[in-house]
């Protein structure tokens, strides 16, 4: 029973914080502002998305495949500063991060799950410090999209702002 409400509680992680979740976060964007730069930031809210995709991925690939190959930092794990999206690059960005969450969620939902096993490829690292990592970077960069939202004034207007 015990190993069920560990099991429980790291996919509720892994899908998202409790406050306000991914589609909670990315809900109504308005697509004029997706390559916008808000004020002191160095990126557009989808290179924070792509970003948020793109490190979820990878930890999806470190745990899942067995000829992993380490990404470059910084290039393979944001866009180019330069790079932006169209509608349908936003649509995929969104798709494929809900993609991989919901391959990472199957895997900590499965009872064949050993959440402390040792990936055998990587004996330092246990499945369950992969899946906090992409926990605790998801809430982190959610967090931060939201304040780029607060500060770029793009929540609905029927949005509570103190949430």
């Amino acid at each position: 029973m015990k190993k069920d409400v560990v099991r429980a509680e790291v996919r509720n992680l892994v899908h998202g914080p409790s406050y306000m979740t991914f589609e909670e976060a990315v809900a109504s964007f308005p697509m004029k502002h997706i390559n916008t730069r808000p004020p002191n930031v160095s990126y557009t809210p989808w290179h924070l998305l792509e970003h948020m995709r793109l490190a979820q991925r990878d930890i999806l690939d470190y745990i899942d495949d067995p000829d992993y190959r380490l990404p470059r930092w910084p290039d393979d794990y944001w866009p180019k500063p330069d790079e932006t999206a169209d509608a349908k690059a936003w649509k995929k960005t969104l798709a494929g991060f809900k993609r991989d969450r919901a391959a990472l969620e199957k895997i900590v939902a499965s009872s064949r799950t050993d959440l402390s096993a040792r990936l055998p490829y990587a004996p330092q690292h246990t499945l369950i410090r992969e899946l906090l990592i992409v926990a605790e970077h998801n809430t982190f960069h959610m967090g931060e999209f939201a304040i780029l939202r607060q500060v770029m004034g793009t929540w609905p207007r029927n949005r509570c702002s103190a949430s």
